[in-house]
């Protein structure tokens, strides 16, 4: 399947790429290679193939949640550069809180 340089300009563009006449000239060569790939994969026939996410079988590799006991309030806050009794105190971001 060809594909122009015009529309390679346009898909730069959208990519937000500023490609020069020579990077242009190449990238409609090569995506022309990808998409002639692409169209002889389409040929091939695909309709005893189950479909599936991924080709391989995958499981959960996530631990289980475990509830465990967090951080005195003390210690959470021992570093902190700013601070009340109870929490982090950081820059107002809409302006100062009165």
């Amino acid at each position: 399947m060809p594909i122009s340089r015009e529309e390679v300009e346009k898909v730069s563009l959208l990519g937000r790429l500023l490609l020069s006449p020579q990077e242009l000239e190449t990238m409609t060569g090569q995506l022309g290679q990808i998409l002639d790939y692409m169209g002889l994969l389409e040929e091939v026939d695909t309709g005893q193939v189950e479909p599936m996410a991924h080709a391989l079988d995958v499981s959960d590799v996530f631990r289980d949640d475990e509830v465990r006991p967090g951080l005195p309030r003390e210690e959470a806050l021992a570093n902190a550069p700013n601070r009340d009794d109870e929490c982090y105190l950081v820059p107002a971001v809409l302006g100062e809180l009165h």
